[in-house]
């Protein structure tokens, strides 16, 4: 049964990680491989943008997420280590590159993310629908998911992307709609939710992920993965919140294996088709084998 959580003070920064959370350092000539070409096409990667702990894993695999739109984001959330500001620049031929990179990488499965482009009145979507045509061209072995933003609910941009047909659409709901004001101060919990049904009714292979550790209940997290099972969700990714730095959002505590087993378990019965579910796991983990 699911531990009882309930809002509690956060951690202390310097409060010792448990074991399960510790990963190991780059190395091996995937790692090499991946960071050369990415570097060689001039890319961002949200690997690297966002400190994930699996790099190491992922690239020596050579898998990774690449981050369209440049490395500066228009919003400010509580939890992400990615730069805030207002970008500068539009790089309209990042699409090339970046198909190059994903044949040069001879991917069988490509992850597409950006940062937040409010200022643009596309929301980058332009950018995204290009990005998937340059990969079907010079990698058309290669399955694509993208990673998008909530577009501010307009539906027009969405709608873009979709048009591109990308193999699977994710966008992340990252928390319960009690903590958005927080995690995510300029989104909505709607939007999400609208961002995901949308694509649903395009026919689109839909994917969401959650943070926990952030001061949620384990009501609230069920609640939130019933909602988005009755919109036929297909894919649902759970994996611990850890703070990049002390100007970001405390870990409330640290949820165990057990418990995100269970979530799976739990996940699994309400319908979704797979569920990642553990302390290490982020959105793009693993995510050529959730097809």
């Amino acid at each position: 049964m699911f531990e009882e959580t309930t809002e509690t003070a956060p951690l202390s920064v310097r409060t010792r990680r448990p074991d399960w959370l510790k990963v190991r350092l780059p190395f091996g000539d995937g790692f090499t491989e991946t960071r050369r070409i990415v570097t060689q096409h001039g890319l961002n990667t949200v690997c690297e943008e966002a400190r994930c702990p699996n790099l190491a894993e992922c690239w020596e695999r050579r898998t990774a997420t690449f981050m369209i739109l440049g490395d500066v984001c228009t919003r400010s959330c509580g939890f992400c280590a990615v730069k805030t500001g207002r970008p500068v620049v539009l790089d309209r031929d990042e699409p090339r590159r970046v198909g190059l990179a994903v044949a040069n990488l001879n991917l069988k499965h490509a992850v597409i993310t950006s940062v937040n482009r409010d200022e643009l009145p596309d929301g980058g979507s332009g950018i995204f629908a290009n990005t998937i045509s340059h990969i079907r061209t010079q990698a058309p072995q290669c399955r694509i998911e993208v990673l998008i933003p909530d577009f501010k609910g307009n539906p027009e941009p969405l709608q873009k992307v979709l048009d591109a047909c990308p193999d699977i659409l994710n966008h992340n709901t990252e928390t319960v709609p009690r903590l958005y004001r927080q995690v995510r101060p300029q989104g909505d919990y709607q939007w999400s939710l609208d961002v995901l049904r949308i694509s649903k009714s395009n026919k689109m292979v839909t994917k969401t992920g959650l943070m926990l550790g952030l001061g949620e209940s384990s009501q609230e997290v069920l609640e939130v993965m019933n909602e988005l099972a009755q919109i036929k969700v297909d894919i649902l990714t759970l994996g611990q919140y850890l703070q990049p730095s002390t100007a970001h959002l405390p870990v409330h505590r640290f949820v165990s294996p057990h418990e995100f087993a269970e979530y799976r378990t739990a996940g699994l019965g309400m319908g979704f088709r797979h569920v990642e579910s553990g302390p290490l796991v982020r959105s793009s983990y693993h995510a050529d084998e959730h097809c």
